[in-house]
């Protein structure tokens, strides 16, 4: 048989086409991969408590089969040495070099300021499931950056209403960290709490890294209803103990933000911490059965309670393991972006979350105490209060109008000599 050069044309076509036939071909998605840049403080004053972010992320892995997606991951992690110059230089490293398709990490209020103006100009995807610094969703809010946890002052601003009307305090002090997370979690507690009628009488700041806080007790007005504490990493047990030598536990009560109670701070404390209230979004007792299932697993790979970071890079996980499913691919910022807003996150472990207009989530903040458990000290949930979110009950335009918490904003009007 003798074939035309149009027909052998036609046979080589059919041919060609049949390779695309449905159920010929293998999953797009299972073929791909995704890139994952992860930079961590993992030296440096809070690297016990940024280890569990990678423990929380390495978990849910491990959960999903290494994938997000249905994307093989390869992931990179870099210490950025808590020192914001050389988070920027890891950030650099990662999408220059590593050519990672998104970012996932950090831990510190600076180091999310120090790489705000790379991953807006460079247009990289970056996710910040721990750093709280209040500006990156608000005046310095970047189409490419989504916080995936409270900005700072987000549980303050209900801790100051709550002190004031549930608690009784009238007139307090406050002491907080010397940098951008202290002024921003003091400034939210602060005006709060004056504006439903209380006093900030005195504020005390103290550097990171403080090795005696004998000095900044000694000042303490002892004539304060009590005291509003935010320190961060190894700084916290040592104020702890300090404030008990002093005398100070159980004359002037003590409450405080969000980390100075985490549960990797109780594990190497005692009764010096019994008592505190703090608001948070996490608490490992917290009985929410996602959360539970979510502390079972990290008790069995890890032979601890979870501290919320922990928490927060396992939900950052799920989040993008959705989110990535419904993009299709990790290689456009924007849809991926786009992708992580239509994410149904009902059955976080800590509680739902969803994002605002302006990239960040709004959650339930719980109000826990420190109780003495089987295991030693831990947070009991005490209170809750739903939907708040970075602006609690203030216009977001005229908030946003306003100046943003420094250490001199809002003044302390009522501080007295």
């Amino acid at each position: 048989m003798k074939w035309s050069v149009g027909f052998v044309t036609l046979v080589m076509a059919a041919m060609l086409l049949s390779i695309a036939l449905p159920g010929t071909e293998v999953p797009a998605q299972s073929q791909q991969r995704v890139r994952v840049g992860m930079p961590i403080p993992l030296t440096g004053f809070v690297a016990e408590s940024a280890q569990e972010m990678v423990e929380g992320f390495k978990l849910y892995l491990e959960q999903s089969g290494q994938r997000l997606g249905g994307m093989a991951v390869d992931l990179r992690i870099e210490d950025t040495e808590a020192q914001p110059q050389m988070a920027l230089t890891k950030m650099r490293k990662l999408v220059e070099q590593d050519k990672v398709d998104l970012v996932v990490g950090y831990y510190l209020a600076f180091e999310g300021y120090a790489v705000r103006d790379y991953v807006h100009k460079n247009k990289v995807p970056l996710f910040l499931p721990v750093v709280a610094a209040d500006d990156l969703t608000q005046r310095k809010r970047s189409p490419y950056i989504v916080r995936m946890i409270w900005t700072s002052s987000q549980p303050n601003h209900p801790f100051g209403d709550y002190a004031y009307k549930k608690l009784g305090y009238r007139r307090m002090v406050t002491v907080g960290a010397d940098y951008a997370f202290g002024w921003e979690n003091v400034g939210g507690f602060q005006r709060t709490f004056e504006l439903a009628g209380g006093k900030i009488v005195q504020k005390i700041w103290a550097p990171v890294g403080t090795n005696d806080y004998g000095p900044y007790i000694a000042q303490i007005r002892r004539d304060a209803d009590a005291v509003y504490v935010l320190l961060v990493g190894s700084d916290i047990p040592r104020f702890f103990k300090q404030y008990q030598e002093f005398g100070l536990k159980g004359k002037i009560p003590l409450i405080g933000g969000n980390a100075v109670t985490d549960e990797d701070v109780l594990r190497a404390m005692g009764t010096e911490t019994e008592g505190v209230l703090t608001s948070h979004t996490y608490a490992a007792t917290f009985s929410r059965p996602e959360n539970q299932r979510f502390v079972n697993a990290f008790r069995t790979r890890y032979k601890k309670d979870p501290n919320y970071p922990a928490e927060a890079m396992y939900t950052a996980a799920l989040w993008l393991d959705r989110a990535l499913k419904i993009a299709g691919s990790p290689k456009d910022p924007l849809r991926l972006v786009g992708a992580v807003k239509r994410v149904d996150l009902r059955d976080a472990p800590r509680g739902p979350l969803k994002l605002d207009a302006y990239n960040n989530p709004i959650e339930t903040v719980l109000i826990r105490k420190v109780v003495k458990g089987s295991k030693g000290m831990q947070n009991e949930v005490i209170d809750t209060i739903p939907n708040v979110s970075q602006f609690w009950t203030f216009d977001p335009v005229t908030y946003l109008k306003g100046p943003a918490y420094t250490r001199t904003f809002p003044p302390c009007q009522y501080c007295e000599k």
